[in-house]
């Protein structure tokens, strides 16, 4: 895992404008979410850094070091926002994105419409881009998962993928950027004026030649149309952050203006006409789902460093700067502490996992055959300490029998479980990567008790222009209505459609 972060805003620099004095709206809109990011996440990827960085995740003295917090985490405005959706305490993606962008409550699975799917509403992004601002979409899951089409989709379900692909294509939006789409081709977004990338040279020249109405698609996709684990990631494929520079490069491109509402007055401006961005990372959500630390780690850090980038764009214009991040809900119940560890914290254990579960599924389990026992397969036991840290030997009687049990299930066939044990023990997951992935992290000190979403509050982290409105205990849908204060949008939220 990464040895170099980015790490773009030192404290004394984000307090130049925690709130800036101007009496203006921001210019730059920058929303980051973390899809299953909440306390539990943060504290245990800055553990995490600080035992990589040669500290120990015991120590305050080390946990508190600037090089081992995330840029997110130092942001000077900190608040909390509650989850739930119209009908269930623990929300989904998509009703949480549409009280983020539209500012209302719907139940799961529906995007930007009331709970009965018969009303649509604007989003924060359409409503941005109605008055002059270029709009910029990013995810590192599919451009038509849930999160990413609440800024500019209606659907009564989130799994209408044919009917969201035609909206973003329609959406006239200036940058999408990240995983691919479900449904429908590049050829077909192209019939609506959109240039589609899908290499990194490609990709990475518009930052020095920008373009309007372009898709940067991943060079690789490694599951349901999504961008590879950051652990997972070759360097032919690009960062979140990565992407997060070019889509600056293009929403902020002088050449094109068409006038910006400056000083709560409509004024002509000569360039640049400002810009909502929408970065999600959304494989967080997958891997806590999976119950895989290491993954969502590495997915955490991936995204605070594209909230660093927009950082270092804030530091040259904080006066116009407004950047939010948050979470939509956390995922799997993660908890940082186990029965077994008490009060000991062993980030050092997770340094040894190289790849994903995603990985070990696709790429190492399908080459493997079944040699009775997880005890008497010495090959595997190799493969295991190479790919997980994880040695055979050092582990417990309890550990060991439940490696052999999910051996059984996985490689050859075995399963006396009745299926709600299964579910329990495994969720829909893999046993055997399931189970190593539980134990290094249970031998990390991190738990887990769900492989679904939890209903906890969540913290919102701002800076810039207006970022005081994100202070405080609020709910999810308070989201959109303060991001329509702060860029003066006049129409009172939910905008029906």
């Amino acid at each position: 895992m990464r040895r170099n972060r980015l790490i773009l805003v030192a404290a004394g620099a984000m307090l130049l404008s925690a709130t800036a004095t101007l009496a203006s709206e921001p210019k730059y809109v920058f929303f980051f979410l973390g899809d299953g990011m909440a306390n539990a996440q943060i504290q245990a990827t800055e553990a995490y850094l600080t035992t990589l960085n040669g500290g120990s995740a015991s120590l305050a003295t080390d946990l508190l070091q600037p090089e081992n917090r995330l840029n997110m985490s130092k942001l000077p405005v900190q608040g909390m926002q509650t989850t739930y959706d119209a009908f269930s305490l623990m929300t989904d993606s998509a009703s949480s994105a549409t009280a983020f962008s539209c500012g209302i409550k719907t139940k799961s699975g529906v995007i930007n419409m009331d709970p009965g799917g018969t009303v649509g509403y604007k989003s924060i992004a359409q409503l941005a881009h109605e008055r002059g601002m270029k709009v910029g979409v990013i995810s590192s899951v599919s451009l038509d998962h849930a999160t990413p089409a609440a800024y500019y989709a209606n659907v009564q379900s989130r799994n209408q993928y044919g009917d969201i692909d035609e909206q973003l294509a329609a959406s006239g939006y200036e940058f999408f950027g990240g995983g691919g789409l479900k449904v429908l081709s590049a050829e077909a977004v192209g019939e609506k004026g959109y240039t589609v990338l899908n290499d990194r040279e490609s990709i990475m020249a518009l930052k020095d030649a920008p373009r309007d109405k372009v898709i940067c698609i991943n060079p690789w996709l490694q599951d349901s149309a999504a961008m590879p684990y950051a652990i997972d990631r070759p360097d032919t494929n690009l960062s979140l952050a990565e992407m997060t520079g070019v889509a600056i490069s293009v929403l902020k491109d002088d050449k094109q203006g068409k006038g910006w509402k400056h000083g709560r007055n409509w004024q002509k401006h000569d360039k640049d006409d400002g810009f909502f961005l929408m970065v999600e990372g959304g494989k967080i959500d997958w891997a806590c789902h999976a119950n895989d630390a290491m993954a969502a780690i590495g997915d955490m850090l991936d995204f605070d460093d594209a909230v660093g980038v927009a950082l270092a764009f804030y530091q040259k214009h904080p006066h116009e700067t407004l950047i939010v991040v948050t979470g939509d809900h956390e995922t799997g119940g993660m908890t940082i502490g186990h029965a077994t560890t008490q009060y000991s914290a062993h980030y050092d254990k997770l340094l040894g996992q190289q790849n994903s579960f995603t990985y070990f599924d696709q790429k190492v389990l399908p080459t493997l055959a079944c040699k009775n026992t997880f005890e008497s397969d010495v090959d595997f036991q190799a493969l295991v300490k190479s790919m997980f840290g994880l040695d055979f030997n050092s582990l417990n009687d309890y550990q060991k029998e439940k490696l052999n049990d999910a051996y059984a299930k996985s490689l050859c066939g075995g399963n006396d479980n009745s299926e709600s044990e299964n579910t329990f023990l495994y969720g829909s997951y893999t046993p055997i990567t399931v189970t190593l992935t539980h134990i290094l992290n249970e031998n990390a000190s991190i738990g887990w008790t769900s492989y679904s979403h939890t209903g906890v509050p969540v913290p919102v982290y701002s800076i810039g222009q207006d970022a005081e409105l994100f202070g405080g205990f609020f709910d999810n849908t308070d989201i959109a209505k303060k991001m329509a204060k702060a860029m003066n949008i006049r129409q009172a939220l939910p905008v029906i459609r």
